[in-house]
């Protein structure tokens, strides 16, 4: 009712008319997002390596017309690419884990 509403609301202090301010964080730039992510799944970076090495391997084969081996390669970098997202939903699954403890 309106007038229980008007009682509590005169029994506490007023609502502050500004917004409290939110606790500030330093800005964290690329490289160091970068450096702290490496840190916590290094397999995400070393799997991107392994798949723009083999890429790179497989369209220099191609290019210089060696199929069979750049197709091997083109093989070899959809394992990498594999592996790579694999560690990514690792990273993932360990970090949210860690978050509910």
């Amino acid at each position: 009712s309106p007038s229980r509403r008007a009682a509590a609301m005169a029994a506490g202090p007023p609502p502050p008319l500004e917004p409290s301010p939110l606790p500030m964080f330093s800005e964290e730039g690329f490289g160091d997002k970068f450096l702290r992510k490496t840190r916590e799944n290094p397999l995400v970076p070393l799997g991107c390596l392994c798949t723009l090495g083999v890429l790179t391997y497989g369209l220099i084969s191609f290019k210089r017309g060696n199929t069979r081996q750049s197709q091997l390669m083109m093989r070899a970098r959809i394992l990498a690419q594999g592996f790579t997202f694999v560690a990514l939903l690792g990273g993932m699954v360990v970090t949210a884990v860690k978050s509910r403890k």
